[in-house]
């Protein structure tokens, strides 16, 4: 299954799918109280902060992988079953709900984001879904899938999803405790990969914003951002570009910036060139 189908394609196959809202924001808001003023009928809202990570810490980052245990018990929660077909959306263009695609695709689960996401709806409803638990089995998170702090502090295709600012570190950041990247990491910028419309730029321009980066092959590409969430669309984005799968740093830069590893800045691009 492609990591993102079209509104035409739910359409088609919405009595074969579960519609997930998942949703998230880092200005403070609550995502449940925006999904019960407005969602796509029939979705079922999953938390991105409480279900989809564990509990912050310096160590582990602001949304370190929750254990297996923990996510097949959210996912039972919210009636995602093992052999569910999951769609899921956000308000963002996907870059939030990418997160539990990911996890979903990475645990052997068909998933996939919804192009266009919310701004896609031709209408919408306030109530809540509620569907019956389903029976989702723990799978060990595949040690493929994930690249360990080491092995980001080393990797030779090191992907930074978050924005150009951020990246280049040259004021204070507004999250974590160090500003700037890691050593020899290039930025793709999430947003990047979407329209005005948030919808998915074509195939061709998304494959030549990586290789731009110097990603020919996302099988040996690391992806962070701040906190591991929007690095999972770059690698659903790569994926759905024919580039192959790559693997998360779920620590993000919220691990690595509250160690002493060395960090790099770099001088923002110029909005004019």
């Amino acid at each position: 299954m492609d990591p993102f189908v079209t509104p035409e394609w739910l359409a088609e196959h919405r009595d074969e799918v579960v519609l997930a809202d998942a949703r998230m924001y880092l200005d403070g808001r609550s995502a449940e109280a925006e999904y019960l003023q407005w969602h796509l009928p029939g979705a079922v809202f999953v938390d991105v902060g409480a279900d989809l990570a564990a509990p912050a810490s310096p160590e582990g980052g602001r949304h370190p992988l929750p254990s297996p245990e923990d996510f097949a018990a959210a996912m039972s929660r919210a009636g995602i079953g093992d052999d569910a077909v999951v769609v899921a959306y956000d308000d963002a263009g996907g870059v939030m709900a990418a997160r539990l695609v990911w996890l979903l695709r990475t645990t052997g689960h068909r998933a996939a984001l919804l192009d266009g996401g919310l701004d896609a709806a031709v209408e919408l409803e306030k109530q809540r879904t509620v569907l019956p638990a389903a029976d989702f089995t723990p799978v060990p998170w595949p040690p493929e899938a994930l690249a360990s702090i080491d092995e980001a502090a080393h990797g030779t295709a090191v992907v930074d999803a978050r924005d150009a600012t951020r990246h280049a570190g040259n004021a204070p950041d507004p999250v974590d405790p160090r500003s700037g990247h890691i050593p020899g990491a290039v930025n793709v910028p999430c947003r990047s990969h979407l329209s005005e419309d948030r919808t998915l730029r074509p195939t061709a321009e998304l494959r030549e914003a990586f290789e731009r980066a110097g990603v020919t092959d996302a099988d040996q590409m690391i992806s962070y951002c701040g906190s591991g969430v929007t690095a999972c669309h770059n690698l659903l984005v790569a994926e759905h570009a024919g580039l192959g799968v790559g693997r998360l740093f779920p620590g993000s830069w919220s691990q690595y910036s509250h160690t002493d590893r060395p960090v790099e800045t770099s001088p923002e691009p110029d909005p004019a060139a």
